[in-house]
């Protein structure tokens, strides 16, 4: 009997297992897993509610999220896109939901209904999961391969690495002969020590505007004020683009933000106007554009505006001031944390080295790879399963 080994049994480990063994009933499929339980990723996934994938059902403007990997995943989602991962889980009995941002989930709202679904398959179709069982190393024999591990030695005619980002098993993959493009990290917070800003932890400006001017990267979406600087989704997207050159500059840069996402202009003539239709009402009460109060007041207080100024007491320079402070404030960005849900790294094997119609390498026949173990990745909001789910089925039914 044909054996296939599948290295790493996360999200792409297990999804490639059950769809190979489904299209190739006949071969023997086993999963090697170094933790004690498998899945652990997916389960503290989406916070605990696993993120399975993003409705967006065009092949173009879905690998528009991805800020590595675009050209190469448009043929594999020609094949297996999120509308494939709809059929896929509930023909197996795991309802999905859309919420308002097209982001999915399952209806239970729990990662456990996916991972018990991927188990209740795997024990259905005789695929071996092997627990506590970490690969030391694996080699061509031949037509063959042998994979070495602390708990002995396994024979395959394919092998499917589904690993994640796994520096023990990239240092292998480049001793045999692969490009390894270096990994940093992605989707990550942005440290600020600013004390007005992080007096305002847990304010939430749901249509912000972040960028780095250096840089020319921008993101849009909810931003998060944190006890440590900023987080949320706007955030979390532009520390996807700009991984690499945020990596190089070891985290220290300039970071401006456009609190509403409207122009100077705009803004300036609308505080002008609220001047002059309630010069008697206070500042303090005068709170526009949706802004939280204490946001609101820290904005005015950098502005040295008086709180108790009416609005016809206010200069055109300090309503100028206010302007710039609501389209273009700045500061100072000091370090990174990684964000609690999601562990994603900039980095992998080489695409180039990848035939993306079989996920196999053009180096070693029968050695496939799907998910993250590529360089590819992609912004919060399901779009690394998607990943996971695309590259591994194409990978299976070759």
């Amino acid at each position: 009997m044909k054996q296939v080994i599948v290295i790493g049994g996360g999200a792409a480990g297990f999804f490639f297992a059950i769809n190979y063994k489904e299209f190739h009933p006949q071969e023997e499929v086993i999963i090697l897993e170094r933790a004690q339980k498998p899945l652990q990723k997916l389960k503290m996934s989406g916070g605990g509610r696993c993120n399975v994938t993003h409705a967006c059902f065009e092949v173009k403007e879905l690998v528009k999220h991805y800020p590595r990997g675009q050209k190469a995943l448009q043929s594999v989602f020609a094949r297996f896109q999120p509308g494939d991962t709809f059929d896929w889980f509930e023909k197996r009995g795991v309802a999905l939901e859309t919420l308002d941002d097209n982001c999915v989930f399952p209806l239970s709202n729990d990662s456990q209904t996916i991972i018990d679904c991927f188990l209740r398959e795997a024990q259905k179709l005789n695929i071996q999961i092997r627990y506590q069982t970490s690969v030391t190393d694996f080699t061509t024999i031949g037509d063959t391969f042998e994979v070495h591990t602390d708990q002995g030695v396994f024979n395959a005619h394919k092998v499917m690495v589904a690993t994640g980002s796994s520096p023990a098993i990239w240092k292998i993959l480049a001793k045999m002969g692969h490009s390894i493009v270096s990994p940093v990290p992605s989707l990550f917070t942005f440290v600020c020590h600013e004390n007005g800003i992080n007096a305002l932890s847990g304010i939430v400006q749901e249509e912000a505007t972040v960028s780095i001017p250096a840089l020319k990267q921008e993101g849009f979406g909810p931003l998060l004020i944190t006890h440590h600087g900023f987080s949320g989704p706007a955030v979390l997207r532009l520390s996807a683009w700009a991984a690499r050159e945020l990596a190089l500059s070891q985290y220290q840069f300039t970071l401006q933000i456009n609190w509403i996402s409207k122009p100077f202009a705009q803004v300036f003539e609308e505080l002008k106007s609220l001047k002059q239709n309630h010069p008697k009402k206070q500042i303090s009460n005068a709170i526009s554009f949706n802004l939280p109060r204490r946001l609101w007041d820290l904005l005015v207080q950098l502005a040295h505006i008086s709180p108790q100024h009416n609005m016809a007491d206010i200069n055109h320079k300090s309503l100028e001031k206010l302007a710039q402070l609501i389209t273009s404030y700045t500061t100072q960005v000091v370090g990174k944390n990684t964000h609690k849900e999601e562990f994603v790294t900039a980095g992998g094997v080489d695409l180039d080295e990848i035939n993306f119609k079989t996920m196999e390498s053009k180096k070693f026949p029968n050695l496939h790879f799907a998910g993250e173990v590529l360089n590819i990745d992609g912004l919060t909001g399901g779009f690394n399963f998607q990943n996971a789910w695309s590259t591994a089925f194409v990978a299976a039914k070759r």
